[in-house]
């Protein structure tokens, strides 16, 4: 029998090629380099601020950020859905029929959760406590994260103050038209939901209801800010950044 030759195929071993992996988000590590521009009521460019590299320049950590909301989120939370337990219905305090000799099903209650009018199992109660524990220290850092990335996205808006001489909603239009202007800000006055964060230095009465019924503008105190109300709104914006910037990096002393 004639035996054909049996062709042997050379292998030859590669090793796998390195894949470029992403590189981390850029972190802005010279404090003089961190500056950005101040606005007017007016839109227009008035100056420039230094900002603090602890606040503006960390790094993004979504993970910290989603467990800081969430737990926000829970705390906010007000349980009002209440179903009554066999215990807490009215009546049902006698044994509706004896124990034995009638052919029927043993029952101790007619309030019981087998029967029509009787208590609920596993409902949902007023009792419950949704509130989850959270240190300052993660509060603190999921508020920088997610300022320095809104900063880095172009979305935080540095006005150096907001004026009006009574509460006026016509004036307060003027002002969000006249900031929109500002390159990066054109929805600023156009986005229908949850458009900006305005942060005031203080309480200031007059700025609040003038914008109370702008249902996209929302008003606070820059000491109150939060990671859950920067990532609500599409845009922040600082007013008076030398003091509130002040207030924002005090909070970094909790972290030491």
């Amino acid at each position: 029998m004639n035996q054909g030759k049996i062709k042997t195929k050379k292998v030859v071993s590669r090793t796998p090629r390195k894949t470029k992996r992403p590189s981390s988000e850029p972190v802005v590590e010279n404090l003089n380099n961190m500056e950005a521009t101040i606005f007017n009521q007016q839109g227009k460019k008035v100056g420039m601020v230094a900002l603090p590299e602890r606040v503006f320049g960390a790094k993004w950590n979504p993970d910290l950020v989603h467990q800081v909301v969430v737990a926000m989120e829970a705390n906010a939370r007000v349980p009002i859905a209440h179903t009554k337990q066999r215990g807490e219905v009215r009546g049902g305090g006698r044994k509706p029929w004896q124990q034995k000799g009638t052919g029927r099903a043993r029952h101790g209650s007619i309030r019981s959760p087998l029967w029509r009018g009787g208590g609920i199992t596993f409902g949902p109660t007023k009792e419950r406590v949704f509130a989850k524990g959270l240190n300052k220290k993660m509060r603190v850092q999921a508020l920088f994260s997610a300022l320095s990335r809104k900063l880095k996205d172009g979305e935080v808006l540095f006005v150096d103050s907001l004026s009006f001489s009574m509460p006026k909603a016509k004036e307060a239009k003027q002002a969000l038209l006249a900031l929109s202007g500002v390159s990066g800000f054109e929805k600023l006055a156009s986005k229908k939901k949850n458009a900006v964060f305005i942060a005031l230095p203080a309480r200031n009465e007059a700025v609040e209801k003038s914008f109370r019924n702008f249902g996209t503008v929302e008003v606070g105190e820059v000491r109150n800010l939060n990671p859950r109300d920067v990532l609500k709104y599409t845009y922040v914006a600082i007013v008076d950044p030398q003091i509130s910037l002040g207030l924002i990096a005090k909070r970094a002393a909790l972290k030491k």
